[in-house]
């Protein structure tokens, strides 16, 4: 296995907000060439019960971006929970700025990207407990990470959101989708303009690794 390789995409796959091509058509065969890979991901018990709604159609993402923004305007009246907690010198606190700005030009400009795809799994979680929820997400999120790298290898960028969840019933009116189905996220996805991205600054191993105890 080309370790290099892996490790570059592992390392540079990045949120793309600003640099999403707008303009640009994405191709289905592309598409279904990442949704392939993305199914090969682990899943509890190998029920597969995973769902990918791909949205094209610009009225539906006119209004799944009008859903988004309005709960970016909830989300933005607030801090992220811990981000009052970070020190000035902290690799977090040197970019909330960017990222901030960042989040704004996506939430403007949501409805413009060609292509939406919100990964779905059969099952509600309310009633579960931690064990049950846990093997829940864990049976849908590895596999819609998987589809953003295999966006990634082929040249697309794409974004892990979930604000639009505030107001998951509307989007699931909007969409057709049942009662009995979870959304879990929803990916902008596009080209990307430029011709890389640089791995991103992250504390240091010893502050989040645990040997043996907390």
């Amino acid at each position: 296995m080309d370790t290099q390789t892996v490790d570059h995409l592992l390392t540079t796959t990045r949120s793309v907000r600003k640099r999403l091509d707008f303009e640009r058509p994405v191709e289905n065969e592309v598409l279904e060439q990442c949704l392939e890979l993305a199914m090969q991901a682990p899943t509890g018990s190998n029920l597969q019960q995973w769902r990918f709604l791909v949205i094209r159609d610009a009225e539906k993402r006119q209004k799944l971006a009008e859903i988004y923004r309005k709960a970016f305007q909830i989300y933005a009246s607030a801090p992220p929970p811990g981000a009052e907690g970070l020190a000035q010198d902290d690799v977090r606190q040197a970019r909330a700025d960017k990222v901030v700005t960042s989040a704004v030009h996506l939430a403007q400009n949501l409805h413009r990207v060609p292509v939406m795809i919100i990964p779905c799994y059969k099952g509600r979680v309310e009633q579960g407990n931690v064990l049950f929820q846990a093997s829940f997400y864990g049976s849908i999120l590895p596999a819609a990470w998987s589809l953003m790298l295999a966006l990634r290898s082929r040249g697309l960028g794409t974004c892990w959101t979930t604000l639009h969840l505030m107001f998951e019933q509307e989007a699931a009116q909007l969409l057709g989708i049942p009662e009995d189905v979870t959304q879990t996220c929803l990916l902008p996805v596009a080209y990307y303009t430029g011709e890389d991205f640089k791995p991103g600054a992250r504390v240091p191993l010893s502050e989040v690794v645990g040997w043996d105890q907390w």
